[in-house]
């Protein structure tokens, strides 16, 4: 039996480009497979609906507004291949392998073999909210690419003091701030590394010059936003609070108070993400990171980066608030593959320490296929909430998986065509934009009337308190939930309602 360092030494010795490519192809491979074959629901479809109307900004406030994505959506919605949905669909499922293999090319980079990053690669791949968010019209896998792509030349600066790679950095963290405003934190990260250099003579204000460049050219279309907003309006604070926390969100991302509910949640979407002994390695990784890395700085980077993300996240109380520790679970599979190479290391002579790690990285599939069963039983909240038709929330929601789900387009068709002629579908935030691409994209019933607290289509009646009789007594009016929280009040203070196929009719 060889050593395993042996091993490790003989394969990591082809090309880096060539293991790069086998990493970006399997986890392309994986996310295609399973990525969902047309319209979602609620965020995915608000940025299909977005995308097909060539919508950069949004109305959510500039926060919200994600101009490179959506661009890059634009850019999609012109390749003929595929159904449109589908497209952007596979567009996350692209930048999420993209994340994998950079994760990959990061830890190889880093540590100089190849079963270690491997782990880490693999248990980003396949965890929870990464794997969902892979595989559905979103921005965040975007973002997770970026990410990991500053990290990769900050690696490479640090361990070639090569300022062209500063600029690559000033370049990528642009981009990203253009596609979310997660990349603030590494903004602040970086900003602060940039002055360390500055003030210890090791960069100097030419080079420092170039990197703020670069960075303008990366963000153009967010500070395109910024400053025609501040054109239109002449109200520079507003404009800068739209562009830091949006319209409605700013006590959430400022929020500092906790509750037992949420920590427990949130403790639980961590285990969600890593249902596996290997998250054990985590610390091992946490532990070794500042004698494993290249530098100090770049530890600091690594560790400032994991604890902002995650404090964000802990604390955030958005409903979705889930998916904001997907930046904490990359950098967690960072040190989950740091912890791996600790333990290769040491046991180098024991090629079954590798097979069980390995096996050990693909046991959240399974564990995801009995999640919902289990969730069932022992967490009835969850299936309590408001229901959908063609969703069942404990599937869709715990399975990261979308293979040919096609639940939100079937009741979108059965909403459209099982109404009278110019009917009026009062439609809540999660599902509008759904209703509102089916009926202009693929529907012939340009005649059904969509009104919302946000959007409407474009024959919608002014759908108020004031309004709602005369309305009424000239269409059928029907809401999609007879819920508080998703149909207006006064039409559940006055007014009954009745089952109608997968809406409800409002009646006298």
């Amino acid at each position: 039996m060889r050593e395993i360092s042996k091993q490790d030494e003989a394969v990591t010795s082809g090309s880096v480009v060539l293991w790069y490519l086998i990493v970006l192809a399997v986890a392309g491979l994986l996310y295609t497979l399973t990525c969902a074959p047309g319209m979602l629901w609620q965020d995915s479809a608000f940025y299909v609906w977005r995308i097909w109307n060539n919508d950069i900004e949004g109305i959510m406030g500039l926060a919200l507004s994600h101009p490179l994505y959506i661009m890059i959506g634009i850019a999609v919605k012109h390749i003929p291949l595929g159904e449109f949905a589908w497209r952007l669909n596979f567009t996350s499922a692209v930048f999420g392998a993209v994340t994998v293999a950079n994760l990959f090319l990061l830890l190889r980079l880093w540590l100089g073999r190849l079963l270690a990053p491997l782990i880490g690669a693999v248990t980003l791949a396949v965890s929870w909210t990464f794997w969902q968010q892979s595989v559905m019209a979103e921005v965040y896998t975007l973002h997770a690419a970026l990410m990991l792509g500053e990290l990769i030349v900050l690696l490479q600066y640090i361990r070639t003091n090569r300022p062209a790679y500063l600029y690559l950095l000033g370049f990528f963290n642009g981009m990203a701030i253009a596609n979310h405003m997660w990349a603030a934190f590494g903004f602040a990260c970086y900003t602060v590394l940039l002055v360390v250099l500055l003030v210890r003579s090791r960069l100097g204000l030419k080079h420092f010059a170039i990197i703020v460049l670069m960075w303008v050219i990366g963000a153009l279309p967010y500070e395109y936003l910024v400053i025609k907003n501040i054109m239109l309006s002449g109200d520079i604070h507003a404009t800068l609070v739209s562009a830091m926390f949006g319209r409605l969100w700013q006590a959430n991302v400022l929020n500092v108070s906790m509750s037992v509910k949420i920590v427990l949640e949130n403790i639980i979407f961590v285990l969600l993400n890593f249902p596996t002994p290997n998250f054990v390695l985590l610390f091992v990784g946490l532990w070794a990171l500042r004698q494993k890395a290249p530098g100090r700085s770049f530890a600091n980077v690594i560790l400032a980066l994991l604890v902002l993300y995650f404090a964000f996240a802990f604390r955030y109380t958005v409903v979705d608030r889930y998916v904001f520790f997907l930046p904490f679970y990359c950098l967690a599979a960072i040190l989950i593959g740091l912890g791996a190479d600790v333990v290769f290391r040491r046991y180098s002579h024991k090629e079954e320490v590798v097979l069980v790690m390995l096996a050990f990285c693909l046991l959240p599939i399974p564990i995801y296929l009995v999640t919902p069963t289990v969730a069932r039983k022992m967490y009835k909240p969850l299936g309590q909430r408001r229901q959908r038709p063609y969703r069942d929330e404990y599937d869709y929601f715990l399975q990261p998986w979308k293979t040919g789900y096609k639940g939100a387009e079937k009741f979108a068709n059965e909403a459209l065509n099982g109404v009278e002629e110019n009917a009026i579908i009062y439609v809540d935030s999660t599902i509008v934009h759904l209703l509102l691409y089916m009926r202009e994209a693929k529907s012939e019933r340009k005649d059904v009337k969509i009104v919302s607290e946000y959007y409407m289509s474009e024959n919608a009646p002014a759908f108020t308190e004031d309004t709602i009789e005369r309305l009424m007594a000239s269409s059928p009016v029907y809401v999609v939930s007879p819920l508080s929280g998703y149909c207006p009040s006064f039409l559940l203070q006055r007014y009954k309602f009745e089952q109608a196929g997968v809406l409800w009719k409002v009646i006298d």
